[in-house]
Formats: structure tokens, C-alpha cells, sequence
């Protein structure tokens, strides 16, 4: 499924989070909720975002704020995710899809 989040081409959405407004020449797709279960539960609900790569995966600089590696970065994008989903769903759905709220 396409993402439920907008965003324009070359943009990463953690970086537009924090008002660094810099286009990518390349941005790599992160499945909210990552895992084996949840990346398939994320996919099927839509909820995944375009993220520069030292978001998603670091940097060989010791960049410590990829999704992957950070659980403050990865729980900032499980809450947006959660929120998104609740638009149209109740929290009580959430809890049911994906284990537990992060709200």
C-alpha cells in the first residue's frame, strides 16, 4: 500500500520534523513498525515514511540518530504512525494490531 503520509520527492520526514527543510538526492522508504510481523502490518496500513539515510540507517560518521539504531528517533515515528492509524481507527484497534500504544 502507499504511504498514508505525504511528502514531496527528496524530503525526509524525520528531518522535516525537526524544520531542517533539505532536499535528498535519494531517500530510502522505513516501515513505522519494523520487525517481521509488524513491517507487514505497517505495509498493509500504509504506514511508512521516505527518510534521509542517516535517519534510517546512520552514518559511518557514528551518526546516532537512525530509526534503526535510536529508540527515542524510532519511538518519535511509532507515535506519528499511531496517530495517523487512530484517524480511522480506534486505539483499542491499535493495541490489537501492533501489541501495545505508544500514546
Amino acid at each position: 500500500m502507499k504511504s498514508v503520509f505525504q511528502q514531496e520527492k527528496g524530503q525526509c520526514f524525520l528531518c522535516n520534523l525537526m524544520d531542517i527543510y533539505i532536499e535528498y538526492p535519494y531517500t530510502e522508504e522505513h516501515h513505522i513498525f519494523f520487525g517481521m510481523a509488524n513491517r507487514k502490518k505497517s505495509e498493509k496500513h500504509g504506514l511508512k515514511v521516505k527518510l534521509c539515510p542517516a535517519h534510517h540507517r546512520g552514518n559511518s560518521q557514528g551518526n546516532q540518530v537512525a530509526v534503526h539504531t535510536n529508540t527515542e528517533m524510532a519511538d518519535i515515528l511509532h507515535r506519528a504512525g499511531q496517530r495517523k492509524f487512530e484517524e480511522r481507527h480506534t486505539r483499542e484497534e491499535f493495541r490489537k494490531e501492533f501489541g501495545k500504544s505508544w500514546l
